[in-house]
């Protein structure tokens, strides 16, 4: 039977851990400024031994924007993330939130996040 999903965890589709991975990047290189992101509540990396705390949806460490604030893909994952308890608050992007990506970059590179498997 699996555990319900709580604030603080994370829902993972595959559970096989990667080690000595390279953090994928977003190649685009462009500059996301007053592209939306989602704030939340501080949350840990799932790979074992990493110590990044996250305060955005991130992939990889890298901030998800989305250029629309209402983008279906962006509500969607907000609202997942108030599902568990983080507190989610759509906000514009700034360069001083960290490196970023695309969402929809993020997802054509297989939607690779840090301390997982792809398949």
């Amino acid at each position: 039977m699996e555990s319900p999903i709580e604030p603080g965890r994370l829902l993972l589709e595959e559970d096989e851990l990667a080690e000595d991975e390279e953090l994928w990047t977003d190649e685009g290189g462009d500059d996301y400024s007053g592209w939306f992101c989602v704030r939340t509540d501080p949350f840990p990396c799932p790979a074992s031994g990493c110590t990044f705390v996250a305060d955005f949806m991130t992939a990889a460490h890298l901030v998800l924007v989305w250029e629309e604030r209402d983008d279906p893909n962006l509500l969607w994952h907000a609202q997942r993330a108030k599902d568990v308890g983080r507190n989610p608050r759509i906000v514009g992007y700034e360069p001083s939130f960290g490196a970023s990506a695309s969402y929809y970059a993020w997802e054509a590179a297989g939607r690779p996040v840090h301390g997982v498997r792809a398949r």
